[in-house]
């Protein structure tokens, strides 16, 4: 379904910090997973789901340094705004996910049920809308509409949108400083106290969901690279992988 990602994982990669730009709702199938959020440290077992919001910084790292595994759903927020105006009956806008990893047996089938329609080849389009409806539904006493969203200086908020109007510009951190007012390092201790990464990370977050969104409409690798800011399609390939732990050309072949 267009704005519905649906993927699974057994590994023992640790993924650094990094943002998503849509809803994530996942399972630990097995192993131990811990991960750094703006909301603290948390660690999720066999049978706990894992949650994060859009622009959330966080991280992920095995417990243990063993294995793990776990399937995720990944929504757009246009199409989770778009369901939960029908099943939430409150402002979409307002939704979001209450903590980053909590219990629930009574959810798994609604999950499960989920993400079978969504990671199948060729999905029984009503059977799997209907199956999102139901777990967003239940997903309802999980969420919160009291959560403020992040508060920026104008400074680090001015340098923010330009990274994001167009990050496939070439910038520099001068560039960037003057247009915050201030010096390169405040610019650094700004970016990472307020959006939780200095700004050469945050800048890649971005050229990364740019690459993905270009990668769904169907852009070559190549062009995708050049497209988003990257050096060339081995750049894209080795950031891409490291963040998401999958290749673009295998992302890109389950968008096909």
């Amino acid at each position: 379904m267009t704005g519905l990602d649906a993927m699974s994982a057994a590994t023992a990669r640790s993924f650094p910090r990094h943002s998503h730009d849509q809803y994530g709702i996942g399972i630990v199938d097995a192993g131990g997973h811990a991960s750094w959020s703006g909301r603290g440290q948390v660690e999720a077992g066999p049978g706990h789901f894992i949650c994060v919001n859009p622009g959330e910084v966080h991280d992920g790292r095995a417990v243990g340094h063993q294995g793990r595994s776990w399937r995720i759903l990944y929504f757009d927020p246009a199409l989770m705004h778009e369901i939960c105006t029908e099943v939430l009956e409150h402002l979409p806008a307002t939704w979001m996910f209450a903590a980053p990893v909590f219990a629930d047996s009574r959810l798994r089938g609604s999950f499960e049920a989920a993400f079978d329609h969504a990671d199948s080849g060729r999905p029984d389009a009503m059977a799997c809308e209907t199956a999102l409806l139901r777990l967003v539904a239940r997903l309802g006493v999980h969420s919160t509409e009291n959560r403020s969203p992040g508060v920026t200086t104008p400074g680090i908020g001015r340098a923010r949108r330009w990274i994001e109007d167009d990050p496939g510009a070439p910038l520099t951190l001068a560039q960037l400083a003057a247009e915050a007012g201030m010096s390169r390092y405040q610019l650094i201790r700004g970016f990472a106290r307020e959006l939780g990464l200095p700004p050469h990370a945050y800048l890649l977050q971005r050229r990364l969901a740019l690459a993905r969104r270009l990668m769904r409409a169907g852009l070559g690798l190549a062009d995708v690279a050049l497209e988003a800011g990257f050096h060339d399609q081995s750049h894209l390939t080795r950031c891409f992988t490291r963040q998401f732990g999958v290749t673009p050309k295998r992302y890109a072949s389950r968008r096909g």
